[in-house]
């Protein structure tokens, strides 16, 4: 039996023409006879993600990811899928686990936006760090896992892999908040005085640390990973809209801001790190350091308040897509509290 990620029926927001997406398989994906099956994702609030299963050449039906940009008005730099199936096609190459992908569409025609077509990876995704259905060791290896596949990401050469054109290179933090307020700034729903202060704050004190640049994917979190079916250890890495080139420490805290988030599933400050087999932050950080030949992390405050100023303009985005009715999740209106929240916490770390 297949593992996948829940899925629903097709949200009505986010249908499209399946007859022509089957017009478009059977001219483009070799192997390709019919018998075309789309269900949603129910996950995931910015680019609609749909599980399509497939009859192949020879009978046998096979499964497959599509991730199209979502309908209405978008920010300029958002969403875009092709950054995506560039990012995961370069990585297939490496030691980086990622999903197997097969064409881009950029012809708006064929189902109303860009997308692009991927393997279905199987296996399970436990957004829930607590992972209430593993054992204590079963939680150290997925951890020790995930960190494992993050460090070997940073260290993948990426003009060797054809991506040295994939961002800019060097001042990624002080280009990321400029571009991260602007974009706040435009989708702002309320006054959040602590995400002002940051905008100010944070390019006024860029750590000094070589400013070194590697392949970073934006959003690195156990519920963007497939977990192995049965086994402890990360077989995909999932959602590289926010990948780009930058800073690799920027990616590390980011990963670690569910050791200062209390509420679940995404955040266990308040939960006893012995008892679930998950190491500390410090032993997480030392494993990262170790496995890219770092000596330790300075000023490790000043990433985890710009990752959480980050998601908080992430957090607003994400909101005021709910409120236009274009967001890919449901749930995308209730996040109206997360991005002050995030502010907040982001300012107290470092004021």
């Amino acid at each position: 039996m297949s593992t996948y990620a829940n899925t629903v029926p097709v949200m009505e927001r986010h249908r499209f023409d399946e007859a022509s997406l089957g017009r478009y398989l059977k001219s483009q994906l070799d192997g390709y006879r019919g018998g075309l099956e789309v269900r949603q994702f129910d996950s995931g609030h910015s680019n609609p993600t749909f599980f399509v299963s497939a009859e192949m050449a020879g009978g046998r039906r096979r499964d497959f990811v599509l991730r199209k940009k979502p309908p209405g008005k978008l920010v300029a730099s958002a969403h875009q899928v092709d950054r995506e199936f560039r990012v995961i096609s370069a990585l297939a190459k490496t030691d980086v686990p990622v999903a197997p992908a097969h064409l881009l569409c950029a012809d708006d025609s064929v189902i109303g936006q860009m997308f692009y077509l991927m393997d279905a990876v199987q296996g399970r995704i436990l957004v829930n760090p607590a992972m209430p259905d593993q054992t204590p060791a079963e939680r150290t290896a997925i951890f020790d896992s995930m960190n494992d596949v993050l460090a070997r990401l940073h260290k993948v050469d990426f003009q060797k892999v054809g991506l040295g054109d994939y961002g800019r290179t060097g001042q990624y933090v002080a280009r990321q908040v400029s571009r991260w307020s602007r974009q706040y700034a435009e989708l702002k729903t309320e006054d959040i005085p602590a995400m002002d202060r940051l905008s100010a704050w944070l390019p006024e004190n860029i750590p000094d640390d070589g400013d070194p640049t590697t392949i970073v994917h934006g959003d690195y979190r156990l519920g963007n990973l497939v977990v192995h079916p049965t086994e402890p250890r990360i077989v995909a890495v999932l959602d590289w809209e926010l990948s780009t080139l930058g800073h690799p420490l920027c990616d590390i805290a980011y990963n670690c801001l569910g050791y200062h988030l209390p509420e679940p599933p995404h955040g266990y400050a308040t939960v006893d790190l012995r008892k679930l087999g998950l190491p500390t932050e410090n032993d997480y950080v030392a494993a990262y350091c170790r496995r890219v030949g770092r000596p330790s992390i300075a000023n490790w405050n000043f990433y985890l308040a710009f990752s959480l100023f980050r998601l908080a303009a992430i957090a607003q985005g994400v909101y005021r897509r709910g409120l236009d009715g274009n967001a890919a999740n449901p749930d995308s209106i209730k996040m109206s509290r997360s991005a002050r929240e995030r502010a907040e916490l982001a300012w107290s770390l470092v004021s």
